[in-house]
């Protein structure tokens, strides 16, 4: 089996794939004062709640864009998994040609997602991460990750209505029946609900008109699924987006080895 994790800057995800299909799905918050001993402890409950066995796992493959616990969960998976991760990272195969100005500083999330939509999906694709922050990126016809665009997450401003204005409380995000809202509660999740649709349905049309392709529009993300369900600019909503990318990856990456 191989184990495909994500490292975000709100939650960790783990998936486990026999072959190729996906058996285990499973998400914690991401703590930077965890210990490598508290990783694996979650791990390997993780593992008991689905009856795998640790040698089961024959690889784990890891996309991170939390540096500061990285060094914790490496070691967590050596000591509990008794395996070295892949890291995505340089010397990483991930058949997605980088033409940014900097390709250093992409997240490997966004790298990882490239790669699962474009070679899930075929291209050219807009590719949407409604994280932490909500990212849009575009992948040629050919592959190549060419830029885009990145917003605060809807979670974020959720939290931003309540953290900076004092008489405001803390929301459940979920899309209320009527834009008119008779209470505060309901007053801020229209705001906040419906103005992110918008918001998204504005980038969408804008990258649409400045690359000029029939790009075909793939999300993915926690939170995604409320707004790919209330536009019909999105196609395609895939909630293992992530997973399946770093899972091609993880192919690639060995196929190169034993060239």
């Amino acid at each position: 089996m191989l184990a495909v994790i994500d490292i975000g800057n709100t939650n960790i995800t783990i998936g486990l794939y026999d072959q190729n299909t996906l058996i285990g799905n499973y998400r914690l918050t991401t703590k930077f004062q965890r210990t490598s001993d508290e990783y694996g402890f979650m791990l390997l409950s993780f593992l008991n709640a689905s009856s795998i066995s640790v040698d089961d796992i024959e690889d784990i493959i890891i996309s991170s864009v939390v540096p500061k616990i990285n060094y914790s969960f490496t070691n967590c998976v050596k000591k509990y998994l008794h395996k070295n991760p892949i890291f995505i990272g340089p010397g990483v195969k991930t058949g997605i040609d980088i033409r940014i100005d900097n390709p250093s500083t992409l997240g490997a999330d966004r790298l990882v997602d490239a790669a699962g939509a474009f070679y899930t999906y075929g291209g050219p694709c807009l590719v949407i991460d409604f994280g932490t922050a909500t990212t849009y990126d575009v992948v040629t016809a050919k592959g190549e990750f060419v830029g885009g665009a990145t917003a605060p997450g809807i979670g974020i401003c959720a939290n931003a209505l309540s953290s900076q204005a004092a008489k405001l409380p803390e929301i459940e995000i979920q899309k209320p029946d009527k834009i008119i809202a008779k209470n505060t509660i309901k007053s801020m999740q229209a705001g906040v609900v419906f103005g992110y649709i918008g918001q998204t349905e504005y980038i969408i049309k804008k990258i649409k008109a400045e690359y000029n392709e029939n790009l075909k529009v793939i999300s993915t993300g926690g939170l995604g699924r409320i707004i790919a369900s209330e536009t019909d600019l999105i196609d395609i909503y895939d909630v293992d987006l992530t997973f399946k990318g770093l899972k091609i990856i993880y192919e690639k990456t060995k196929k190169n080895m034993y060239i």
